[in-house]
């Protein structure tokens, strides 16, 4: 099966962008200072999409990447549950006021979001050069 780095780029990266895109619009067009620019939940929603998809196109490799799909798999894996934990102490800190640094989570966010994307990159290499192949 061919791999599409721009069906990719399309079905996953501005799949996963629409909340931070929503959020950014609604932060610029409303008149008061209710809405932050940046949410740790939206950040949590596009690394879970990005791991999403990276399990979904590790499943098209070919049998003789049986070792790197299972490390993709296992790093995969590994992501999804601190997104879930992250998101559970940001939801937390949502309803109780206090109980969770909010910056420290969103800092957490931003540096997971980019982590997942840097791999989503070079997962994105290795999945174009195998489908070469």
């Amino acid at each position: 099966m061919k791999f599409s780095k721009s069906k990719w780029f399309i079905y996953t990266l501005l799949v996963g962008l629409i909340p931070i895109l929503i959020r950014l619009l609604v932060w610029f067009v409303v008149t008061t200072n209710q809405v932050e620019p940046i949410s740790a939940i939206e950040l949590v929603t596009f690394g879970l999409v990005i791991h999403a998809s990276v399990i979904n196109e590790a499943e098209h490799l070919p049998a003789k990447d049986h070792e790197w799909k299972s490390a993709l798999n296992g790093q995969a894996i590994t992501f999804i549950t601190l997104y879930g934990a992250l998101y559970a102490l940001a939801a937390f800190g949502d309803k109780v006021d206090g109980a969770v640094e909010a910056d420290a989570i969103e800092e957490i966010a931003i540096s997971l979001s980019s982590m997942s994307i840097l791999l989503a990159i070079m997962n994105l290499h290795h999945f174009s050069t195998r489908s070469k192949r």
